[in-house]
């Protein structure tokens, strides 16, 4: 957080804040020369919000008896509960959840309290913000869930809590883009078994026609490819006409070639534009495996 301040001893306050100097804060309170609920002049960020995001909970504790709107929004929309949830400082969040914080307020893009925790993977501010009436049905301006942005950072604790709350395991951005996908194009093998187990659906597409098999391929990532695999031995095939073999020869990984090759996918199945894979690489160890039989698929 960068600050531009409005007076010096609001400077003073905001300092105190960001570093727990709790005697000094409590002192410029006390003076009766400072506003609890200053603002600096550029996002209007108060000096709750710097304390809850600096993890003070002295001084977050001090600026609420003193009478500080817990619920005042940054410029941007976050709150201090925002903040706290943000940096995981669990036990923040329940003082502020004690003096009436709500989780209803959202951020220019969308963004919870719950959205941020999910985010950053901290299990035990999710946990207590879904016991105080967090939604987990909330979503960004985008449309990503909070299981869609866990799904994304590969928190895997998070995402059962969220599955376990009633989360939608298919709900999609609105690129169409689902949690599977997101976990498959980032190799969370972990994630991709977990949303497979609670029923996500392997091969949903998304805008562009792609499934969360090819965009494994693409990556190269051949334990969620196995994953993938073991839900259903389909190798598909896109709505272009291509396949996760054609995805794994255009991202160059012989190992994923080779993989897919003995997953029994068919090196001469030509896209809608009749290409075969080998034209879609010079990798000469990749156009090896395609000319042999597949049974013989190797790395």
């Amino acid at each position: 957080m960068s600050f531009k301040k409005e007076t010096p001893l609001a400077n003073a306050v905001f300092w105190a804040a960001r570093k727990g100097n709790l005697a000094l804060l409590q002192l410029l309170l006390n003076s009766g020369r400072v506003d609890v609920d200053c603002k600096d002049g550029q996002y209007a960020t108060t000096a709750l919000m710097v304390a809850s995001y600096n993890g003070h909970y002295d001084c977050v504790r001090e600026l609420i008896l003193q009478g500080a709107d817990i619920n005042l929004q940054r410029e941007t929309g976050s709150t201090a509960l925002f903040f706290a949830c943000q940096q995981g400082h669990n036990e923040i969040v329940k003082l502020l959840f004690e003096f009436g914080a709500s989780t209803e307020f959202r951020t220019k893009d969308g963004g919870t309290a719950l959205s941020a925790a999910c985010q950053y993977g901290h299990s035990k501010v999710v946990d207590t913000l879904l016991k105080n009436g967090a939604n987990v049905h909330d979503q960004l301006n985008d449309g990503a869930t909070p299981l869609f942005l866990a799904s994304q950072e590969g928190h895997v604790t998070v995402i059962r809590q969220l599955l376990s709350s009633g989360a939608k395991v298919n709900q999609p951005r609105e690129d169409g883009t689902a949690p599977l996908w997101m976990a498959a194009q980032m190799g969370y093998c972990e994630v991709v078994k977990v949303l497979l187990l609670r029923g996500a659906d392997r091969d949903a597409d998304r805008n562009d026609g792609s499934t969360a098999l090819f965009k494994a391929a693409h990556k190269g990532h051949c334990n969620v490819i196995e994953e993938l695999l073991k839900f259903s031995p389909s190798l598909g095939l896109l709505k272009n006409g291509s396949t996760a073999l054609h995805a794994a020869v255009m991202g160059g990984n012989p190992k994923t070639v080779a993989l897919l090759l003995k997953a029994n996918a068919d090196p001469a199945l030509p896209n809608k534009n009749n290409e075969l894979p080998e034209y879609l690489t010079q990798n000469e160890r990749i156009l090896r495996l395609l000319r042999r039989p597949i049974q013989n698929g190797g790395s």
